[in-house]
């Protein structure tokens, strides 16, 4: 059974095109969405998912109907393929349920784990050239290396109690344990 799939973004646009096309292709069951492709949740093919059986094809009118980025959309070939489900694109003319079509697919895919891997060396590469240029990352010190030693010479005085020292110094009282561990 074919099943189709069609997306628009915003009111202004028209499903008439897509949902033509995926008629004319022999669609028994069209679902439709008006989202943004960056939107995950999109009941419309949540709901063409759930009523896929092994055996069946989802068809959309372009590729970028159906994933909100290439590696969205290849693990959406995935899953489909590991239901037994195929996947078909009218516009690029994929069809899973070939080996053409699986060729191209894993080209693609191939091609997105390439992609993933550039950035991150890119990303690994850019933290290292910062940590070597004196860039400090994580969450900044609430205290200052000053602060930490008037902390200290605040608690090394048994007159003063924690609470005291915490409002002085306007922190938490967890603040205070993790600074002065030592001390308890």
């Amino acid at each position: 059974m074919l099943i189709g799939y069609a997306r628009i973004s915003t009111l202004d646009q028209t499903l008439a095109l897509q949902q033509d096309a995926l008629t004319q292709a022999g669609c028994e069951h069209i679902y439709t969405d008006t989202v943004s492709g960056s939107v995950t949740e999109r009941p419309g093919l949540t709901q063409a998912l759930s009523h896929l059986r092994s055996g069946d094809t989802v068809v959309v009118w372009r590729l970028d109907r159906l994933g909100r980025s290439l590696a969205h959309l290849i693990d959406t070939i995935r899953d489909l393929q590991e239901r037994g489900v195929g996947f078909r694109s009218l516009q690029e003319q994929i069809d899973t349920t070939t080996s053409g079509g699986k060729l191209i697919f894993h080209v693609f895919g191939a091609l997105a784990e390439f992609e993933r891997d550039l950035i991150r060396e890119r990303t690994h590469a850019g933290l290292a050239a910062a940590r070597a240029r004196g860039r400090l990352f994580g969450r900044p010190k609430v205290l200052s290396p000053q602060e930490v030693k008037q902390l200290r010479t605040l608690a090394k005085d048994d007159r003063n109690t924690v609470r005291e020292i915490c409002q002085t110094l306007r922190i938490s009282r967890a603040t205070y344990y993790r600074y002065l561990p030592e001390k308890y």
